[in-house]
């Protein structure tokens, strides 16, 4: 079992607000961790600077992936490496279909086109397991799409994509029952022993069906306490104040 990543000391902010106030976490290889936590305690915040988004600054800790920093890589590279982020907000593309969208992606972190059989075969393969229909991939890339379609899309991007790690930001949001079980079917159908997944989210909900190796509480920018799949359970019947003062 690898070491997936390895977040040291972290601290970030973004103009003159520190967010990130010391985050140590790490993830193996085969591993899914989940982060839950109030809004605004820094979650998305540490989801965004792990791929590199440009307005936050670092100001201290470091950010290892299978060994190496990834401090100075611009967000292109992170995911060339294998790192993948599922949006909470998924931004619509107009004029660009999901079919096209998926092959520039695709050509994006493997370097080269795929031969267009094979990428039809692929596709037709994730999009069948995730119940999309055929129609879907025509379509503008969420364009129109309901909040299910949206993040049914986010994971057929992951599923097509193989990342090493992926980070998945309040995929559970918005959804019904149903479009929550097909989502987390997509997800457990991505756990591999080559591979870990970080779940970040506000309900226990979503981990009755994808069900992690670890569970971390995150509050005031940083995590404050760490558990097994129990820890989400007893969040949801206490919620969070509780957490105040607990040992990490």
């Amino acid at each position: 079992m690898s070491e997936i990543i390895k977040i040291i000391d972290l601290k970030a902010k973004i103009g003159e607000t520190e967010i990130l106030k010391g985050v140590n976490l790490t993830i193996h290889s085969g591993e899914v961790h989940a982060i839950m936590g109030k809004n605004g305690s820094g979650k998305s915040t540490l989801s965004n600077i792990i791929l590199g988004h440009p307005n936050y600054s670092i100001t201290g800790g470091d950010i290892l992936f299978k060994g190496e920093s990834i401090l100075a890589l611009k967000p292109d590279e992170r995911a060339r490496l294998g790192i993948f982020l599922s949006f909470q907000y998924p931004t619509a593309i107009p004029g660009v279909t999901v079919t096209n969208f998926l092959r520039t992606i695709l050509k994006g972190i493997k370097g080269k086109d795929m031969p267009v059989k094979e990428f039809r075969q692929i596709v037709k393969k994730e999009t069948s397991e995730l119940k999309i229909e055929d129609s879907f991939l025509g379509r503008y890339v969420n364009d129109g799409f309901s909040g299910g379609e949206k993040k049914r899309n986010e994971i057929l991007q992951m599923s097509i994509l193989k990342p090493y790690l992926s980070i998945l930001d309040e995929t559970d949001s918005g959804l019904d029952i149903d479009a929550l079980k097909t989502v987390c079917d997509g997800i457990n159908k991505n756990r591999n022993q080559d591979s870990a997944i970080l779940l970040i989210t506000h309900y226990q909900r979503m981990l009755n069906y994808v069900v992690p190796d670890k569970v971390h509480v995150f509050m005031d920018g940083k995590i404050v306490l760490s558990g097994d799949k129990n820890l989400a359970l007893e969040l949801e019947e206490k919620g969070y104040d509780w957490v105040v003062g607990a040992k990490p």
